[in-house]
């Protein structure tokens, strides 16, 4: 399931990167949008995004800016679009219709750049979801085989094959990614005070 289907989606993989590559930023959207998925996964709440605000060293912007920026502070244009980004993240997870899907090259490019696309996510996830849960020893034995299955999946070779079976193979590790987060953030996700749900995500 490479494709957000969600009709309030802002990005896709191809216009957030064109969007962070014409800005001369070296990051990998579906990284960024990795990460941020593991921060929310994790425990990372949305008043946290809004009380901190961007400058504050514990906010994603700048959880983003040392994991994957080298520290270097992100040009205004690309601040407002991962703001943007985390705020479609939110609602995407939180939607009944299970919109969430990771970020990542869709269908229509090689499998080769899909895999690279799914294993930087899947880094960019366990990146953000460490921030939050340190303490791996307290996670539930579920979380943990999900971490452990995401450490697999982000070595996996980008070398690939353009045939049916690994397309298939593909399809079906994406899918397990997807859920495997919902999952995280059923364990350790915080949701939005119903007000600032109704009347901030969006």
């Amino acid at each position: 399931m490479t494709k957000n289907n969600s009709t309030n989606t802002v990005f896709d993989f191809a216009t957030l990167q064109a969007l962070i590559t014409s800005a001369g930023v070296q990051l990998h959207a579906s990284e960024v949008h990795g990460v941020l998925a593991g921060l929310i996964c994790g425990g990372f709440t949305f008043e946290d995004a809004c009380q901190r605000g961007s400058d504050n060293k514990q906010s994603y912007l700048a959880f983003i800016t040392d994991l994957l920026n080298n520290g270097e502070k992100l040009p205004q244009t690309i601040s407002e679009a991962f703001s943007r980004l985390y705020n479609e993240l939110w609602q995407a997870i939180l939607n009944d219709d299970f919109s969430f899907t990771p970020l990542i090259p869709d269908d229509d490019d090689s499998l080769a750049e899909r895999s690279k696309g799914l294993c930087s996510w899947v880094q960019g996830f366990t990146l953000g979801f460490g921030l939050q849960q340190k303490n791996t020893k307290e996670l539930s034995s579920d979380v943990k085989e999900v971490l452990n299955d995401f450490v697999e999946i982000a070595n996996l070779t980008e070398d690939i094959e353009e045939d049916e079976d690994n397309e298939q193979a593909f399809f079906e590790i994406a899918e397990y990614v997807r859920i495997s987060a919902l999952l995280c953030f059923s364990e350790y996700g915080v949701p939005p005070e119903q007000t600032s749900a109704k009347t901030t995500v969006h």
